[in-house]
């Protein structure tokens, strides 16, 4: 179904190009990063990271639901251009709280993304108007952002442990509603069918965002290495192999399946649902950029010293993260969960014992090793031609 024309809306019949307003929207996210990152540095318990992850998807939901918007909605006009800059003032108040976000700051990172999310829908609301086709699932997601805005200024005026439940409950009611269709009794639910997006812009806008997480695992090891008075051979052999591993995610990522993407969605007889399953794995996927690049300051501010179980957690649970989203992306892309992931990831976990024996520097050469084989496969079998033209790839 076309969405009619508006004023608001890109032109239709015309590719959903992506703005420059929207790459410079995106510079508050990669300040968002380096604080998730430095947060789950400086908290690496559980409860850390139970708290970094709640964090994340708050991130990760008010950029999704912003990028959904400027798949629609013309970027490059001035009504929406202000909008982008007016939720990327508030994002900066969102980021900027993340590290007392269970502190002091907590009611202002709660109220800041409150406000995004609900004052974007009103706005997108006020400015369909009542008839548009696009209005009723706009206003079933009004619906479902006030409970979750509840739910995150409840627990901005909360401590503690309630804190987090209240806000992982507002996580998953963000989180899952969508694939629900945003049912609300009396307005019905929406159809991933009815939702008409691009399919080019919406896999841009993801490839950018693993760009902007990509681009914070370098700044951790540039950032270590230049902290570093007298680089020995070991730090110097620990920053090649944070850096190659960098190159690795980078390669898996891009090499095999992103081009694909947007092919994919285009041409799916429901682009909605594919759409936002690229949502919920990306998702994932970023956060194992986050917590390799966690992963790489430590081998590279402390190479020689022992493995101790939490650094294990996460130099093992970085690249396991990534490979499990990068699979189920490629299983969204092609149709099969990637052989050459599912080993990758076997190994991974065999790997987790042993690496407390070992120090910091051999523990990431390790887990590194693992990356580059597994991007080497999947990269070897996209040559021998087994990409989407089968629908799927066994690699």
């Amino acid at each position: 179904m076309k969405t009619p024309a508006h004023p608001l809306l890109r032109p239709a019949g015309q590719p959903a190009r992506v703005a420059n307003v929207e790459l410079f929207f995106d510079l508050v996210y990669v300040f968002a990063i380096t604080q998730l990152s430095h947060h789950l540095l400086e908290h690496l318990t559980w409860l850390g990271v139970l708290q970094t992850a709640t964090l994340w998807f708050a991130v990760w939901l008010g950029w999704q639901y912003t990028a959904w918007v400027s798949n629609w909605f013309n970027p490059e006009h001035l009504v929406i251009r202000t909008m982008l800059m007016v939720l990327m003032g508030v994002a900066l108040l969102v980021s900027a709280a993340i590290p007392e976000a269970f502190g002091e700051r907590g009611l202002l990172f709660a109220c800041s993304f409150a406000a995004i999310q609900v004052g974007r829908t009103l706005f997108v609301l006020y400015s369909l108007g009542r008839g548009h086709v696009l209005t009723p699932n706009f206003l079933r997601m009004l619906c479902w952002l006030l409970v979750s805005a509840g739910l995150w200024i409840a627990g901005g005026l909360n401590e503690g442990s309630t804190r987090l439940a209240l806000w992982l409950l507002a996580v998953g009611c963000e989180y899952l509603s969508p694939m629900a269709g945003f049912p609300v009794p009396g307005l019905g639910r929406s159809r991933t069918s009815d939702w008409t997006i691009d399919g080019g812009h919406l896999a841009e806008r993801c490839q950018l965002f693993v760009i902007i997480a990509l681009g914070e695992s370098v700044l951790a090891t540039g950032a270590s290495f230049g902290q570093a008075a007298h680089p020995g051979p070991a730090v110097w052999l620990a920053f090649l192999v944070s850096f190659i591993g960098c190159v690795a995610m980078w390669w898996m990522y891009f090499d095999t399946s992103s081009g694909d993407a947007a092919h994919v969605i285009e041409h799916s007889d429901d682009p909605g649902r594919l759409g936002a399953y690229f949502h919920y794995v990306h998702v994932l996927l970023i956060a194992g950029v986050i917590v390799c690049a966690v992963a790489d300051d430590l081998v590279v501010a402390h190479p020689l010293e022992s493995v101790k179980a939490k650094y294990a957690a996460v130099l093992v649970g970085g690249p396991l993260v990534y490979l499990l989203g990068n699979a189920l992306f490629k299983r969204v892309v092609y149709g099969r969960f990637p052989l050459s992931h599912t080993i990758g990831i076997g190994v991974l976990l065999a790997m987790w014992p042993v690496l407390p024996r070992v120090n910091l520097l051999v523990a990431g050469a390790l887990t590194t090793t693992v990356m580059v084989l597994v991007t080497v496969w999947a990269a070897y079998y996209r040559r021998h031609g087994r990409g989407i033209a089968h629908a799927h790839t066994p690699g």
